[in-house]
């Protein structure tokens, strides 16, 4: 008959499950909200066990965010093969599924907050935009990118975390097409760029030249033209 001893965790296993059970409960409250007394209840220890682990309430605040972040930002990375538009879109579809499950904490580490609001959590935000942005521009094939592709990039980058904030309120907008719907963004704000910038215009032509006729980059051109075939004669 089993006695039902529990094993004995080591130091860095017991740090780990602290971490991920943090997440857990951070993927369904704002952290401010979260407890360390939860989060013992939960590991199922003492309060004061999950300080000899951990000094106070916000190193492991930050330990379970620097998880996040890392997986935030393994969101973004993607095989070099295939359109670019079909890659993008891939890429939304897993940050997407990342907001999905841990919404209030993705909200509460974009908005900033006591709990998150340290410069140490704020620097994991700004490293998982600048992996995103690396990522783009290596999809791009650039290294020393214009400056008007590299505004481009970022405020991207920026719009795809804002309209997921603005989802979470609510979502009210299917998913899948706010996913679409931000691929079809970054080619509009490239095009509008191209429009002013021959260099961003020759690097936007190598990539629609890629592009195949069903996919998101093609399917904006097409919603554009019939937009415009749709509007009123001038008077």
């Amino acid at each position: 008959m089993s006695t039902g001893v529990r094993r004995r965790m080591g130091v860095e296993e017991r740090r780990q499950q602290l971490i991920g059970v943090a997440l857990e409960l951070f993927s369904r409250r704002s952290p401010d909200e979260v407890s360390i007394d939860e989060i013992a209840s939960a590991a199922g220890i003492s309060r004061p066990l999950v300080y000899h682990y951990f000094p106070g309430k916000l190193s492991l605040y930050e330990a379970a965010l620097q998880r996040a972040a890392d997986d935030l930002a393994g969101r973004f990375v993607e095989p070099h093969e295939g359109p670019l538009g079909a890659r993008l879109r891939r890429v939304m579809h897993r940050f997407f599924d990342f907001v999905d499950d841990h919404g209030p904490g993705f909200s509460a580490l974009m908005r900033g907050g006591p709990a998150v609001g340290s410069s140490r959590t704020n620097a994991l935000v700004d490293a998982v935009r600048q992996a995103a942005y690396e990522q783009i521009m290596s999809h791009l094939g650039v290294t020393d990118p214009p400056a008007r592709l590299e505004l481009v990039v970022r405020s991207w980058i920026s719009l795809a975390e804002s309209t997921a904030l603005i989802w979470l309120d609510g979502r009210r907008i299917p998913r899948e097409e706010l996913e679409s719907q931000l691929v079809n963004d970054f080619a509009a704000l490239a095009a509008v760029s191209a429009t002013y910038d021959e260099e961003t215009a020759s690097l936007i032509r190598q990539v629609l030249k890629d592009e195949p006729a069903d996919g998101p980059f093609t399917d904006l051109a097409t919603r554009l033209i019939a937009l415009a075939s749709q509007a009123p004669d001038a008077a």
